[in-house]
């Protein structure tokens, strides 16, 4: 799994827990639906951290709280 994977996975997951879609999301966090779905699909490589922290914001989260999962944690470095 890479990093991006996990980022999508991981809003997907807190979507379905907090009964919402990732549209709805978007719209919360004032950021443009086709952004998160790039996020989630495979347009975006690297989405910006400053798009996760609005995505957070709006889930009244903090991002240690969202990157504090196992699978973050068992994410091997990434060497390019």
């Amino acid at each position: 799994m890479t990093v991006k994977e996990a980022i999508a996975g991981r809003i997907m997951q807190l979507c379905r827990e907090r009964t919402i879609a990732p549209n709805e999301l978007s719209n919360m966090a004032g950021i443009n639906p086709s952004t998160l779905y790039s996020i989630l699909g495979t347009k975006s490589k690297s989405p910006e951290i400053v798009t996760i922290k609005k995505l957070c914001d709006a889930l009244d989260m903090t991002l240690g709280e969202f990157f504090s999962t196992e699978e973050f944690d068992a994410l091997e470095q990434e060497i390019k």
